[in-house]
Protein backbone atom coordinates (compact mmCIF):
# COMPACT_ATOMS: atom_id res chain seq x y z
CA UNK A 1 0.00 0.00 0.00
CA UNK A 2 1.02 3.45 -1.18
CA UNK A 3 1.41 6.46 1.99
CA UNK A 4 0.13 9.68 1.31
CA UNK A 5 2.94 11.85 0.80
CA UNK A 6 2.21 14.27 4.04
CA UNK A 7 3.14 11.12 5.92
CA UNK A 8 5.74 10.04 3.93
CA UNK A 9 7.30 13.84 4.73
CA UNK A 10 6.32 13.75 8.47
CA UNK A 11 8.32 10.44 8.15
CA UNK A 12 11.70 11.94 6.79
CA UNK A 13 11.36 14.76 9.11
CA UNK A 14 11.19 12.62 11.91
CA UNK A 15 14.30 10.78 10.48
CA UNK A 16 16.11 14.06 9.97
CA UNK A 17 15.22 15.38 13.61
CA UNK A 18 16.58 12.28 14.99
CA UNK A 19 19.92 11.94 13.30
CA UNK A 20 20.44 15.40 14.94
CA UNK A 21 19.78 14.30 18.82
CA UNK A 22 22.99 15.38 20.89
CA UNK A 23 24.65 12.50 22.97
CA UNK A 24 23.06 14.39 26.12
CA UNK A 25 19.33 14.14 24.67
CA UNK A 26 20.56 10.52 23.93
CA UNK A 27 20.61 9.80 27.14
CA UNK A 28 19.18 9.37 30.56
CA UNK A 29 18.92 13.66 31.33
CA UNK A 30 22.13 13.13 33.66
CA UNK A 31 24.70 12.08 30.94
CA UNK A 32 27.28 15.04 29.55
CA UNK A 33 29.17 14.22 26.04
CA UNK A 34 32.79 13.68 26.13
CA UNK A 35 35.29 15.56 24.41
CA UNK A 36 35.51 13.16 21.22
CA UNK A 37 31.50 13.22 21.07
CA UNK A 38 31.06 16.81 21.07
CA UNK A 39 33.63 17.69 18.15
CA UNK A 40 32.23 14.94 16.27
CA UNK A 41 28.99 16.24 16.62
CA UNK A 42 29.57 19.53 16.02
CA UNK A 43 31.69 18.07 12.79
CA UNK A 44 28.26 16.70 11.94
CA UNK A 45 26.65 19.86 11.85
CA UNK A 46 29.22 21.70 9.90
CA UNK A 47 28.99 18.93 6.94
CA UNK A 48 25.15 19.08 6.38
CA UNK A 49 24.34 22.51 7.36
CA UNK A 50 25.95 25.92 5.49
CA UNK A 51 25.55 28.02 8.12
CA UNK A 52 27.79 26.20 10.57
CA UNK A 53 31.45 25.93 10.70
CA UNK A 54 34.29 24.53 12.41
CA UNK A 55 37.85 25.52 13.10
CA UNK A 56 41.32 24.27 14.75
CA UNK A 57 42.54 27.79 15.83
CA UNK A 58 45.78 26.92 18.00
CA UNK A 59 46.88 24.09 20.47
CA UNK A 60 46.01 23.36 24.13
CA UNK A 61 48.22 22.02 27.34
CA UNK A 62 46.50 18.66 26.41
CA UNK A 63 47.78 18.63 22.39
CA UNK A 64 44.67 18.80 20.99
CA UNK A 65 43.29 21.80 18.89
CA UNK A 66 41.39 24.26 20.39
CA UNK A 67 38.23 24.40 17.92
CA UNK A 68 35.93 26.96 17.27
CA UNK A 69 32.09 26.62 15.56
CA UNK A 70 30.18 29.82 14.06
CA UNK A 71 26.95 30.33 13.29
CA UNK A 72 26.49 32.92 10.42
CA UNK A 73 22.82 32.91 8.96
CA UNK A 74 24.91 34.49 6.16
CA UNK A 75 27.62 32.42 5.72
CA UNK A 76 27.54 31.54 1.78
CA UNK A 77 27.08 34.92 1.22
CA UNK A 78 29.80 36.44 3.33
CA UNK A 79 27.81 39.70 5.09
CA UNK A 80 28.97 39.65 8.73
CA UNK A 81 30.80 42.41 8.73
CA UNK A 82 28.27 44.87 10.54
CA UNK A 83 26.84 42.22 13.20
CA UNK A 84 27.45 41.84 16.53
CA UNK A 85 28.93 38.83 17.40
CA UNK A 86 28.46 36.40 20.69
CA UNK A 87 31.16 34.19 21.72
CA UNK A 88 30.45 31.38 23.87
CA UNK A 89 33.09 29.55 25.42
CA UNK A 90 31.77 26.13 27.71
CA UNK A 91 33.97 23.56 29.70
CA UNK A 92 36.46 25.96 31.33
CA UNK A 93 36.17 24.12 34.38
CA UNK A 94 34.83 20.49 32.34
CA UNK A 95 32.92 18.89 36.00
CA UNK A 96 30.61 22.02 35.31
CA UNK A 97 29.62 20.72 31.71
CA UNK A 98 25.54 21.99 31.18
CA UNK A 99 27.06 24.20 28.70
CA UNK A 100 28.85 22.04 26.41
CA UNK A 101 25.54 20.00 25.86
CA UNK A 102 23.20 23.19 26.11
CA UNK A 103 25.05 24.63 23.24
CA UNK A 104 25.43 22.24 21.27
CA UNK A 105 21.55 22.22 21.64
CA UNK A 106 21.40 25.36 20.51
CA UNK A 107 23.76 25.41 17.52
CA UNK A 108 21.55 22.60 16.17
CA UNK A 109 18.25 24.69 16.75
CA UNK A 110 19.71 27.27 14.97
CA UNK A 111 20.26 25.53 11.98
CA UNK A 112 17.43 23.87 12.16
CA UNK A 113 15.14 27.10 12.92
CA UNK A 114 13.53 26.00 15.87
CA UNK A 115 14.40 29.01 17.48
CA UNK A 116 14.46 32.54 15.78
CA UNK A 117 17.54 32.71 13.70
CA UNK A 118 19.45 35.84 14.37
CA UNK A 119 19.98 38.36 10.85
CA UNK A 120 22.80 40.36 12.82
CA UNK A 121 24.48 38.19 15.12
CA UNK A 122 27.32 35.47 14.73
CA UNK A 123 27.38 33.32 17.35
CA UNK A 124 30.65 31.25 17.92
CA UNK A 125 31.42 29.24 20.17
CA UNK A 126 34.21 27.60 21.89
CA UNK A 127 32.77 23.80 22.43
CA UNK A 128 35.34 22.44 24.78
CA UNK A 129 38.00 24.96 26.69
CA UNK A 130 39.59 23.21 29.22
CA UNK A 131 40.18 20.06 26.98
CA UNK A 132 42.58 18.34 29.12
CA UNK A 133 40.36 18.24 31.68
CA UNK A 134 37.52 16.98 29.84
CA UNK A 135 39.75 14.25 28.98
CA UNK A 136 40.23 13.13 32.54
CA UNK A 137 36.85 12.03 33.22
CA UNK A 138 35.62 10.81 36.78
CA UNK A 139 32.77 10.67 38.46
CA UNK A 140 33.72 12.11 42.19
CA UNK A 141 35.71 15.28 42.11
CA UNK A 142 32.53 17.52 42.25
CA UNK A 143 31.69 15.85 45.46
CA UNK A 144 28.84 18.41 45.86
CA UNK A 145 27.13 18.52 42.55
CA UNK A 146 24.00 16.89 41.56
CA UNK A 147 25.03 15.26 38.51
CA UNK A 148 25.91 14.58 35.57
CA UNK A 149 26.97 10.64 35.65
CA UNK A 150 30.75 11.42 34.97
CA UNK A 151 32.76 14.66 34.17
CA UNK A 152 35.68 16.55 33.78
CA UNK A 153 38.11 17.67 35.66
CA UNK A 154 38.64 21.67 37.21
CA UNK A 155 42.36 21.34 36.20
CA UNK A 156 43.99 21.53 32.75
CA UNK A 157 46.42 18.98 31.21
CA UNK A 158 48.88 20.63 33.52
CA UNK A 159 46.92 21.48 36.44
CA UNK A 160 45.95 24.65 36.10
CA UNK A 161 42.23 26.73 37.06
CA UNK A 162 42.19 28.58 33.53
CA UNK A 163 39.70 30.97 34.81
CA UNK A 164 42.65 32.34 36.78
CA UNK A 165 44.88 32.66 33.75
CA UNK A 166 43.46 35.23 31.43
CA UNK A 167 46.54 37.63 32.03
CA UNK A 168 49.07 35.61 33.54
CA UNK A 169 48.77 33.02 30.19
CA UNK A 170 50.97 30.03 31.52
CA UNK A 171 49.07 27.65 29.48
CA UNK A 172 48.67 26.97 25.82
CA UNK A 173 44.84 27.43 25.82
CA UNK A 174 44.84 30.82 27.56
CA UNK A 175 46.88 31.73 24.83
CA UNK A 176 45.17 30.24 21.81
CA UNK A 177 42.30 31.99 23.59
CA UNK A 178 43.38 35.15 23.10
CA UNK A 179 44.18 34.51 19.26
CA UNK A 180 40.51 33.84 19.11
CA UNK A 181 39.02 36.65 21.23
CA UNK A 182 40.80 39.33 18.82
CA UNK A 183 39.82 37.15 15.89
CA UNK A 184 35.90 37.28 16.52
CA UNK A 185 36.52 40.93 18.71
CA UNK A 186 32.85 39.67 20.52
CA UNK A 187 30.74 42.66 21.86
CA UNK A 188 29.22 40.08 24.00
CA UNK A 189 30.74 37.40 25.81
CA UNK A 190 29.21 34.68 27.98
CA UNK A 191 31.59 31.81 29.65
CA UNK A 192 29.23 28.52 31.16
CA UNK A 193 29.89 27.64 34.83
CA UNK A 194 28.10 25.80 37.93
CA UNK A 195 28.00 27.41 41.02
CA UNK A 196 29.72 26.28 44.54
CA UNK A 197 28.46 27.19 48.41
CA UNK A 198 25.22 28.06 49.48
CA UNK A 199 21.86 26.54 48.55
CA UNK A 200 18.96 27.83 47.60
CA UNK A 201 15.70 27.97 45.00
CA UNK A 202 17.54 29.25 42.15
CA UNK A 203 18.49 26.98 39.41
CA UNK A 204 20.26 30.06 37.55
CA UNK A 205 22.49 32.72 39.36
CA UNK A 206 25.46 34.39 36.98
CA UNK A 207 28.24 37.58 37.84
CA UNK A 208 27.49 39.90 35.17
CA UNK A 209 30.78 42.00 34.36
CA UNK A 210 31.20 44.31 37.10
CA UNK A 211 29.72 48.29 35.52
CA UNK A 212 32.11 50.27 36.89
CA UNK A 213 34.51 48.68 35.81
CA UNK A 214 33.85 48.42 32.45
CA UNK A 215 33.47 52.02 32.76
CA UNK A 216 30.96 54.38 31.07
CA UNK A 217 27.72 54.57 28.96
CA UNK A 218 28.95 51.22 28.00
CA UNK A 219 28.24 49.90 31.68
CA UNK A 220 25.43 51.88 32.80
CA UNK A 221 23.33 50.68 29.71
CA UNK A 222 25.00 47.01 30.94
CA UNK A 223 23.41 47.56 34.51
CA UNK A 224 20.50 49.75 33.94
CA UNK A 225 19.16 47.83 30.46
CA UNK A 226 20.23 44.93 28.91
CA UNK A 227 21.28 43.03 32.21
CA UNK A 228 17.51 43.61 33.50
CA UNK A 229 16.12 42.75 29.74
CA UNK A 230 17.49 39.37 29.82
CA UNK A 231 16.59 38.47 33.38
CA UNK A 232 12.86 39.54 32.74
CA UNK A 233 12.68 37.59 29.63
CA UNK A 234 14.02 34.50 31.59
CA UNK A 235 11.45 35.51 34.27
CA UNK A 236 8.72 35.08 31.32
CA UNK A 237 10.23 32.07 31.07
CA UNK A 238 9.49 30.82 34.45
CA UNK A 239 13.39 30.87 35.30
CA UNK A 240 14.06 33.22 38.45
CA UNK A 241 17.17 34.59 38.82
CA UNK A 242 19.98 35.95 40.95
CA UNK A 243 23.71 37.61 41.07
CA UNK A 244 26.62 34.79 42.46
CA UNK A 245 25.62 34.29 45.84
CA UNK A 246 29.31 34.81 46.63
CA UNK A 247 29.18 33.03 50.43
CA UNK A 248 30.45 29.97 51.90
CA UNK A 249 29.57 28.31 54.96
CA UNK A 250 27.05 30.52 55.98
CA UNK A 251 23.45 31.73 55.03
CA UNK A 252 22.93 34.45 52.58
CA UNK A 253 20.20 35.86 54.75
CA UNK A 254 22.66 38.86 56.03
CA UNK A 255 23.41 39.46 52.44
CA UNK A 256 26.76 38.88 50.41
CA UNK A 257 28.74 41.31 47.91
CA UNK A 258 28.40 41.70 43.78
CA UNK A 259 31.91 39.73 42.77
CA UNK A 260 34.52 41.80 41.35
CA UNK A 261 35.47 39.91 38.03
CA UNK A 262 39.22 40.97 37.91
CA UNK A 263 41.17 40.13 34.49
CA UNK A 264 42.78 36.86 35.80
CA UNK A 265 38.70 35.58 35.19
CA UNK A 266 37.36 35.48 31.50
CA UNK A 267 35.00 37.79 31.92
CA UNK A 268 37.01 40.32 33.59
CA UNK A 269 39.36 39.67 30.81
CA UNK A 270 36.81 40.51 27.62
CA UNK A 271 35.77 43.53 29.74
CA UNK A 272 39.60 44.70 29.27
CA UNK A 273 38.19 45.10 25.52
CA UNK A 274 35.00 46.61 26.39
CA UNK A 275 33.29 43.86 25.68
CA UNK A 276 30.20 42.93 27.93
CA UNK A 277 30.44 39.70 29.36
CA UNK A 278 28.38 37.43 31.67
CA UNK A 279 29.11 34.17 34.03
CA UNK A 280 26.34 31.88 33.83
CA UNK A 281 26.47 29.90 37.38
CA UNK A 282 23.39 27.51 37.51
CA UNK A 283 23.56 25.71 41.05
CA UNK A 284 25.35 22.44 41.47
CA UNK A 285 22.32 20.64 44.10
CA UNK A 286 19.80 21.25 41.16
CA UNK A 287 19.46 18.38 38.60
CA UNK A 288 21.58 18.26 35.24
CA UNK A 289 18.33 18.26 33.07
CA UNK A 290 17.08 21.61 35.09
CA UNK A 291 20.58 22.90 34.80
CA UNK A 292 20.98 22.62 30.96
CA UNK A 293 17.77 23.82 30.23
CA UNK A 294 18.20 27.10 31.96
CA UNK A 295 21.63 27.80 30.11
CA UNK A 296 19.88 26.69 27.02
CA UNK A 297 17.43 29.50 27.58
CA UNK A 298 19.80 32.42 28.83
CA UNK A 299 21.66 31.99 25.57
CA UNK A 300 18.67 32.13 23.38
CA UNK A 301 17.73 34.98 25.38
CA UNK A 302 20.97 37.06 24.98
CA UNK A 303 21.07 35.92 21.32
CA UNK A 304 17.48 37.76 21.14
CA UNK A 305 18.15 40.85 22.56
CA UNK A 306 21.68 41.05 20.93
CA UNK A 307 19.99 40.75 17.32
CA UNK A 308 17.64 43.87 18.40
CA UNK A 309 20.27 46.10 19.70
CA UNK A 310 23.43 44.72 18.07
CA UNK A 311 23.70 48.37 16.55
CA UNK A 312 23.58 50.23 19.70
CA UNK A 313 26.16 47.76 21.40
CA UNK A 314 28.63 48.31 18.71
CA UNK A 315 28.57 51.93 19.10
CA UNK A 316 28.53 52.01 22.97
CA UNK A 317 31.38 49.95 22.81
CA UNK A 318 33.33 51.95 20.76
CA UNK A 319 32.37 55.54 22.61
CA UNK A 320 33.84 53.54 25.65
CA UNK A 321 37.23 53.35 23.97
CA UNK A 322 37.00 56.49 23.36
CA UNK A 323 36.45 57.70 26.99
CA UNK A 324 40.08 56.41 27.70
CA UNK A 325 42.36 59.34 27.65
CA UNK A 326 46.30 60.28 28.26
CA UNK A 327 46.18 62.22 31.86
CA UNK A 328 42.88 60.72 32.58
CA UNK A 329 42.54 58.82 35.87
CA UNK A 330 42.37 55.11 35.53
CA UNK A 331 40.79 52.81 38.46
CA UNK A 332 43.38 50.14 39.14
CA UNK A 333 41.45 48.44 42.39
CA UNK A 334 38.26 48.67 43.50
CA UNK A 335 36.60 47.64 46.96
CA UNK A 336 32.65 47.70 47.97
CA UNK A 337 31.25 50.26 49.48
CA UNK A 338 28.71 49.59 52.42
CA UNK A 339 28.10 53.34 52.68
CA UNK A 340 25.39 52.64 49.60
CA UNK A 341 22.89 50.16 50.49
CA UNK A 342 20.87 48.29 48.52
CA UNK A 343 18.68 44.93 48.54
CA UNK A 344 17.35 42.15 46.23
CA UNK A 345 14.20 39.68 46.61
CA UNK A 346 15.87 36.54 47.90
CA UNK A 347 14.23 32.96 47.50
CA UNK A 348 16.14 31.13 49.94
CA UNK A 349 16.20 28.19 52.41
CA UNK A 350 15.55 28.23 56.08
CA UNK A 351 19.21 27.45 57.60
CA UNK A 352 20.48 26.71 60.90
CA UNK A 353 23.02 24.47 63.18
CA UNK A 354 23.01 21.34 64.40
CA UNK A 355 25.06 18.97 65.55
CA UNK A 356 26.99 16.81 63.47
CA UNK A 357 26.52 13.07 63.03
CA UNK A 358 30.53 12.88 62.96
CA UNK A 359 31.81 14.98 65.17
CA UNK A 360 28.98 15.99 67.33
CA UNK A 361 29.93 19.21 66.92
CA UNK A 362 27.68 22.15 65.18
CA UNK A 363 26.96 21.99 61.32
CA UNK A 364 25.30 24.22 58.60
CA UNK A 365 22.37 22.84 57.38
CA UNK A 366 19.58 23.96 55.20
CA UNK A 367 16.12 22.77 55.47
CA UNK A 368 14.27 22.24 51.83
CA UNK A 369 10.68 22.05 53.85
CA UNK A 370 11.11 25.61 54.58
CA UNK A 371 11.73 27.70 51.56
CA UNK A 372 11.57 31.79 52.14
CA UNK A 373 11.27 34.76 49.80
CA UNK A 374 12.46 37.91 51.40
CA UNK A 375 14.52 41.10 50.94
CA UNK A 376 18.17 40.54 52.06
CA UNK A 377 21.33 43.63 51.72
CA UNK A 378 23.19 43.39 48.34
CA UNK A 379 26.12 45.98 47.58
CA UNK A 380 26.89 46.44 44.12
CA UNK A 381 28.65 49.57 44.20
CA UNK A 382 32.22 50.12 44.27
CA UNK A 383 34.53 52.63 44.71
CA UNK A 384 37.78 53.35 43.80
CA UNK A 385 41.13 52.34 46.26
CA UNK A 386 44.25 52.78 43.82
CA UNK A 387 44.16 54.95 40.66
CA UNK A 388 47.09 55.92 38.12
CA UNK A 389 47.08 58.61 35.17
CA UNK A 390 47.02 57.16 32.21
CA UNK A 391 50.08 57.95 30.30
CA UNK A 392 50.82 58.91 26.71
CA UNK A 393 53.00 55.63 26.23
CA UNK A 394 54.63 53.15 27.96
CA UNK A 395 58.39 52.49 27.13
CA UNK A 396 59.74 48.15 27.24
CA UNK A 397 63.47 46.96 26.91
CA UNK A 398 63.61 44.17 24.65
CA UNK A 399 64.78 42.15 26.91
CA UNK A 400 61.64 41.47 28.46
CA UNK A 401 60.47 39.73 25.43
CA UNK A 402 58.23 37.28 28.00
CA UNK A 403 56.52 40.40 28.30
CA UNK A 404 56.31 41.57 24.61
CA UNK A 405 55.06 38.19 23.32
CA UNK A 406 51.94 38.30 25.79
CA UNK A 407 51.42 42.36 24.85
CA UNK A 408 51.54 40.38 20.91
CA UNK A 409 49.26 37.92 21.87
CA UNK A 410 46.63 40.37 22.46
CA UNK A 411 46.13 42.82 19.90
CA UNK A 412 48.74 45.40 21.29
CA UNK A 413 50.32 47.92 19.10
CA UNK A 414 53.96 48.80 19.52
CA UNK A 415 56.89 50.21 17.61
CA UNK A 416 60.51 49.43 18.09
CA UNK A 417 62.94 52.38 18.68
CA UNK A 418 64.96 52.83 15.23
CA UNK A 419 68.36 53.94 17.15
CA UNK A 420 69.44 53.89 20.66
CA UNK A 421 67.88 57.73 22.36
CA UNK A 422 67.71 58.95 26.05
CA UNK A 423 64.05 59.65 26.65
CA UNK A 424 62.67 61.77 29.90
CA UNK A 425 60.32 59.01 31.51
CA UNK A 426 58.46 58.65 34.84
CA UNK A 427 60.42 55.74 36.54
CA UNK A 428 58.90 53.60 39.18
CA UNK A 429 60.98 51.88 41.82
CA UNK A 430 59.13 48.83 44.02
CA UNK A 431 59.48 50.74 47.27
CA UNK A 432 58.56 47.70 49.47
CA UNK A 433 56.03 44.64 48.60
CA UNK A 434 54.97 41.12 50.16
CA UNK A 435 54.19 37.35 48.62
CA UNK A 436 52.21 34.79 49.21
CA UNK A 437 53.32 32.25 50.94
CA UNK A 438 51.38 29.85 49.10
CA UNK A 439 51.00 28.80 45.62
CA UNK A 440 48.79 29.80 43.52
CA UNK A 441 48.05 28.96 39.82
CA UNK A 442 51.88 28.15 39.57
CA UNK A 443 52.80 31.66 41.11
CA UNK A 444 54.01 33.38 44.15
CA UNK A 445 51.95 36.75 43.78
CA UNK A 446 53.28 39.64 45.48
CA UNK A 447 50.90 41.73 47.57
CA UNK A 448 51.05 44.97 49.36
CA UNK A 449 52.81 46.71 46.68
CA UNK A 450 54.28 50.22 47.19
CA UNK A 451 56.61 52.92 44.38
CA UNK A 452 58.57 55.04 44.47
CA UNK A 453 57.87 57.24 41.53
CA UNK A 454 60.82 59.90 39.71
CA UNK A 455 61.14 61.46 36.37
CA UNK A 456 64.63 61.19 34.39
CA UNK A 457 66.23 60.19 31.71
CA UNK A 458 66.76 56.85 31.08
CA UNK A 459 68.86 55.54 27.62
CA UNK A 460 67.11 53.19 25.60
CA UNK A 461 68.50 51.10 23.14
CA UNK A 462 67.71 50.59 19.57
CA UNK A 463 64.85 47.67 19.34
CA UNK A 464 63.16 48.60 22.60
CA UNK A 465 59.26 48.90 22.32
CA UNK A 466 57.54 51.82 22.15
CA UNK A 467 53.82 51.74 23.01
CA UNK A 468 51.31 54.36 22.76
CA UNK A 469 48.30 54.11 24.91
CA UNK A 470 46.02 55.31 22.12
CA UNK A 471 44.62 52.16 21.06
CA UNK A 472 42.10 49.44 21.75
CA UNK A 473 44.14 47.48 24.18
CA UNK A 474 44.33 50.72 26.00
CA UNK A 475 42.85 49.09 29.48
CA UNK A 476 44.68 46.05 28.61
CA UNK A 477 47.89 48.02 28.94
CA UNK A 478 47.19 49.57 32.24
CA UNK A 479 45.94 46.48 34.21
CA UNK A 480 48.81 44.71 33.29
CA UNK A 481 51.96 46.83 33.13
CA UNK A 482 50.81 49.15 36.44
CA UNK A 483 52.04 47.13 39.13
CA UNK A 484 49.54 48.26 41.25
CA UNK A 485 47.27 46.63 39.29
CA UNK A 486 45.48 43.78 41.07
CA UNK A 487 46.11 40.97 38.00
CA UNK A 488 49.71 43.34 37.08
CA UNK A 489 52.27 41.31 35.12
CA UNK A 490 54.39 42.19 38.14
CA UNK A 491 51.69 40.66 40.75
CA UNK A 492 52.25 37.25 38.41
CA UNK A 493 56.11 37.10 39.28
CA UNK A 494 57.24 38.55 35.74
CA UNK A 495 59.66 40.95 36.99
CA UNK A 496 60.95 38.94 39.97
CA UNK A 497 64.58 38.92 38.69
CA UNK A 498 64.44 42.75 39.44
CA UNK A 499 63.56 41.57 43.09
CA UNK A 500 67.42 40.24 43.27
CA UNK A 501 70.59 41.94 44.04
CA UNK A 502 73.38 40.67 41.76
CA UNK A 503 76.35 42.06 43.31
CA UNK A 504 77.60 42.51 47.31
CA UNK A 505 80.13 43.93 49.26
CA UNK A 506 82.38 42.51 51.90
CA UNK A 507 81.94 45.21 54.48
CA UNK A 508 85.15 44.78 55.96
CA UNK A 509 86.32 45.68 52.68
CA UNK A 510 83.72 48.75 52.09
CA UNK A 511 83.55 49.67 55.42
CA UNK A 512 86.93 52.24 54.66
CA UNK A 513 85.40 53.03 51.49
CA UNK A 514 82.28 53.79 53.20
CA UNK A 515 84.09 56.55 55.62
CA UNK A 516 85.77 58.34 52.28
CA UNK A 517 82.42 58.18 50.93
CA UNK A 518 81.16 60.01 54.25
CA UNK A 519 84.01 62.57 53.99
CA UNK A 520 83.44 63.94 50.47
CA UNK A 521 79.82 63.68 49.87
CA UNK A 522 78.55 66.66 52.50
CA UNK A 523 74.73 65.51 51.65
CA UNK A 524 75.35 61.96 52.29
CA UNK A 525 76.68 62.18 55.82
CA UNK A 526 73.89 64.22 56.30
CA UNK A 527 71.24 62.15 55.07
CA UNK A 528 73.06 59.55 56.92
CA UNK A 529 73.28 61.68 60.43
CA UNK A 530 69.35 62.27 60.07
CA UNK A 531 68.23 58.41 59.32
CA UNK A 532 70.68 57.76 62.56
CA UNK A 533 68.71 60.05 64.79
CA UNK A 534 65.30 59.16 63.62
CA UNK A 535 65.71 55.70 63.76
CA UNK A 536 66.64 54.59 66.75
CA UNK A 537 67.20 50.08 65.74
CA UNK A 538 68.64 51.93 62.36
CA UNK A 539 71.57 53.46 65.32
CA UNK A 540 72.31 50.74 67.07
CA UNK A 541 73.19 48.72 63.89
CA UNK A 542 76.68 48.69 62.04
CA UNK A 543 75.65 46.53 59.77
CA UNK A 544 72.33 48.50 58.79
CA UNK A 545 74.59 51.86 58.51
CA UNK A 546 77.08 50.36 56.53
CA UNK A 547 74.36 48.68 54.03
CA UNK A 548 72.53 52.05 54.01
CA UNK A 549 76.03 54.09 52.55
CA UNK A 550 76.26 51.34 49.82
CA UNK A 551 72.69 51.18 48.78
CA UNK A 552 72.94 55.17 48.79
CA UNK A 553 76.35 55.69 46.56
CA UNK A 554 77.19 54.78 42.61
CA UNK A 555 78.35 51.38 43.74
CA UNK A 556 74.69 50.33 44.44
CA UNK A 557 73.41 48.71 41.29
CA UNK A 558 70.70 50.66 39.58
CA UNK A 559 68.97 47.49 38.43
CA UNK A 560 67.72 46.27 41.78
CA UNK A 561 64.37 46.73 42.72
CA UNK A 562 63.99 49.14 39.35
CA UNK A 563 60.87 48.07 37.49
CA UNK A 564 62.19 48.08 33.92
CA UNK A 565 58.32 49.31 32.53
CA UNK A 566 58.69 53.16 31.81
CA UNK A 567 55.72 56.10 31.26
CA UNK A 568 55.63 59.07 29.09
CA UNK A 569 53.79 61.24 30.77
CA UNK A 570 54.72 64.96 28.60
Amino acid sequence: MRLPISILLFSVMASAQNDYLTPYEKGNGNQTATYDETIAYYRMLAANFSTISISAEGPTDSGEPLHTVTFDHDAQIGSSANKATLLINNGIHPGEPDGIDATMMLFRDLALGRIAVPKNVVVVTIPVYNIGGALNRNSHSRTNQNGPESYGFRGNARNYDLNRDFVKSDSRNARSFAGIFHKFNPDVFIDNHVSNGADYQYTFTYIATQPQKLGGKLGMFWRNEMLPELLKDLKRKNIESVPYVNIHDRTPDAGFEEFMDYPRYSTGYASMFNTIGSMPETHMLKDYASRVAVTYEYMVTTIGYLEKNFSRVKKLRAQNLAMYKAGQNYTLKWEIDKTVPGEIDFLGYEGAEKASDISGKPRLYYDQSRPFRKKIPYFSTFKPTVQVKIPKSYIIPKAWWNVIELLKQNNIVMEQLSSDREILVESYRIGDYKTSSYAYEGHYPHNTISLQTEKKMIAFRKGDYLISTSQPGLKYLLETLEPLANDSFFVWNFFDSILQQKEYYSAYVFEDLAKRLLEKDAKLRSDFERKKKSDAKFAESGAAQIDWIYKNSEHYEKSHLQYPVYRITD
